[in-house]
């Protein structure tokens, strides 16, 4: 499978993840945001950023709970909880916040 941004193609797998993590960019991340019904705010950006620093660190994509915890302690209380996360992103923070970061699928996420 494949999305195209800007006249240049780029690899998915099957659910709509990018193949190579290299092709990620803020355009790209806003095609796949349409695709996932996401319209992209500074809040949204402010979790997809933290994603994929988190990823450039520990190269995993943390699941739900560790992305909650770890946002409530780099943004605070009110960023850190899932009620807030799921209304940015409603078919699953990690999930869906990952995919719109360009980063594989979560491990534990079905």
């Amino acid at each position: 499978m494949a999305i195209e941004v800007n006249g240049t193609t780029y690899e998915t797998d099957e659910e709509g993840y990018l193949v190579n993590l290299a092709d990620w960019n803020k355009d790209v991340a806003e095609v796949i945001a349409q695709a996932e019904n996401v319209e992209m705010t500074d809040n949204h950006w402010e979790v997809v950023n933290f994603l994929r620093e988190y990823y450039d660190e520990y190269q995993i994509a943390p699941a739900v709970r560790v992305l909650t915890k770890a946002i409530g302690k780099q943004l605070g209380e009110e960023k850190g909880n899932s009620k807030y996360l799921y209304e940015l992103f409603p078919y699953g923070p990690a999930k869906q916040a990952c995919k719109i970061a360009g980063l594989p699928k979560p491990t534990g996420c079905v």
